[in-house]
Formats: structure tokens, sequence, C-alpha cells
């Protein structure tokens, strides 16, 4: 994890005329796809705001928490809960469940940050598996399995507005990402990242760095599942659980983990083959992605984007990355 944020931590900034001509092929899709393949769009587009803000935290910082699924469940939840039970707007449902997931992150964080390594990662896997036992007893309030029935985010129910809502939000959220590792603050992530120690002997304070980076992400998953809920108009417990964590982690993994383009790349790539899965088998999906995942990890940390930077550069005769 460590050698890929050294080598692929700066975003494709000289390829910015690239990102505009993708993004804005990608956002004519709702003129040529179907609703099926549109509604994978939006989900894609989920999924990409779930595992940059993950490679936020893991990738930049070295942190792997397994607890980004249940913000986002709670983001989605107090959003869904607050709009459906007492009438409030799901935009300001929205902001109230970013601003109650990244107040938990900060409990959270404030209790286990200092932990750090596997430890830290039990803590969150408990935590998560806590906030999704709850979820699911707590009939009165979040209707258990059954599902919570949430209005759309704004007007009347359409997926080309629900795909425009997620775009904007998934390009907000990548821009965030990009702008912070490219800040004082990304600097003190990646300080903290190659060499703890050495970050700490010059002034940095490595529990707030890490603290920073982990309500950050817990926020942005917070965004993520609020929209995701309402664009569902049914929130159920599935949206924190591990089976969901699990797939955003194998994302960010086998896009490329502490990479801008990895997560992105890796959303859309498994959210594509996961329609094709489903036509064999609708649950052994998450483990097989979960072993290729392992796999990237343990053969190619760079992932996806970090092998094909490689092998451009071997073929135009650039240096080549290690």
């Amino acid at each position: 994890m460590q050698a890929a944020a050294k080598d692929f931590s700066k975003p494709l900034g000289g390829e910015s005329a690239g990102w505009l001509v993708i993004l804005a092929g990608f956002s004519c899709l709702p003129f040529v796809l179907g609703p099926y393949w549109l509604n994978s769009a939006i989900v894609g587009l989920f999924y990409v705001m779930m595992a940059s803000s993950w490679n936020l935290l893991a990738g930049f910082t070295g942190q792997v928490s397994f607890a980004h699924a249940a913000f986002a469940g709670i983001g989605c939840y107090t959003s869904g809960i607050l709009s459906a039970k007492l009438g409030l707007h799901p935009l300001f449902g929205l902001l109230l469940g970013v601003a109650a997931a990244a107040l938990l992150s900060l409990c959270l964080g404030a209790l286990c940050i200092r932990m750090g390594g596997i430890y830290l990662s039990l803590t969150t896997l408990a935590f998560s598996e806590i906030v999704r036992i709850i979820i699911q007893n707590e009939y009165d309030v979040t209707r258990g399995t059954m599902g919570l029935v949430v209005p759309f985010i704004v007007g009347p129910y359409s997926k080309t507005t629900a795909f425009y809502i997620m775009l904007v939000a998934a390009v907000g959220v990548v821009w965030l990402v990009s702008w912070i590792i490219n800040s004082d603050m990304g600097l003190r992530f990646r300080a903290v990242l190659n060499d703890e120690t050495a970050a700490q002997s010059l002034g940095v304070n490595v529990t707030r760095v890490r603290l920073n980076a982990f309500v950050i992400s817990g926020a942005m998953a917070g965004l993520a599942g609020s929209l995701y809920g309402h664009y569902l108009m049914l929130i159920t417990p599935h949206i924190p659980s591990l089976d969901m964590m699990f797939h955003v982690l194998a994302m960010a993994v086998i896009g490329g983990l502490g990479t801008m383009a990895g997560p992105v790349v890796g959303a859309f790539l498994l959210e594509v083959l996961s329609e094709f899965v489903r036509e064999f088998s609708d649950k052994y999906h998450v483990l097989v992605f979960a072993c290729v995942a392992l796999v990237f990890a343990r053969f190619a940390p760079q992932g996806l984007v970090g092998l094909s930077v490689n092998w451009w550069k071997k073929v135009t005769g650039g240096k080549r990355s290690t």
C-alpha cells in the first residue's frame, strides 16, 4: 500500500483535458442507455464515491478501516428517517446525514485511531457489525430487514435526475480528494504513510492527521449513502453490511490503491462485471472479487492503474515505475 502511494499520489492533472472528455462523454449516457444499464451507471457512481473516499483513508494514510459502509448506512438512515418519519426535505436530511456520519466517525476515530494496524481494523469491523445489528433489530424505527421507504432526493422520481445528481456528487468527491492530496494536508497524509516516526520528528501530529483523514472519509461515505438511499427509495441493512464494505475494498484495491484514478476504474469495472456474474450466481460475486483483490494486493499493489502506467512507460521507453 505504501509503495503505491509513493509513486501515484499525484492525480492525473496533466491529463485534465482527457478527464473532461471522459466526463463529457459520460454525461451523455442517459441519452443512449436503457433503464437497466442507466441504473448500473448510477450505482457505479455511488461506488466511485465510496471507493475514492475509502482510498483517501487507506491509500494515502495507510489506515485500513472496515467501518466505511457503516458510515454510509448512518448517513443513509439518518437522512431517510428524518425525511420519511419527520417530513424533513431530503436535501436537509442529507446534510444532517453527512453531519451524523462525520460526528460518529470523529467519536470512533478518537477512541481507536491511536491503535493503528490490525487493532484499528478489528475495532472498526466490530463497530460495523454493531451498527448493522442495531439497524436490523430496531424495527419500529428502521423497519429492519423489511426496509424503510424514503422519498426521492428532489422532485418526482427520475433515473435521469438521479444520474446527474450522483454524477455531480461523485465528481465533487473525486475533486475534493484530489485537492486534499495536493494540499499541505495531503502532504502530511503521505508523510505519515511513508514514515510515521520521521513525520513525528518533524512536528507532524500523527494522531490528528489520521483523525482528520478518518472524519473526512466518513463524511464522504455518509454523503454517498444518503444519496444512494434516496435514489433507491428503500433503505435496508445491506448498505451498512460487510458485504458492501468488502465490495468497496475490492474496487479500490483492484483499481489501484493510492491512486486517484484507481477507485474510479475499479468501481465501474466491478459494477459492470457484477451484472454479468449475477447471471451465474448472485451470492458469490463478492467472494470472487475479494479473492481477486487479495491477488492484486499481493502481486500488484498498484492495481490496474499502476500496471497500465508501467506498461505504457515500458512501451514508450520511459522509466518504469517500481
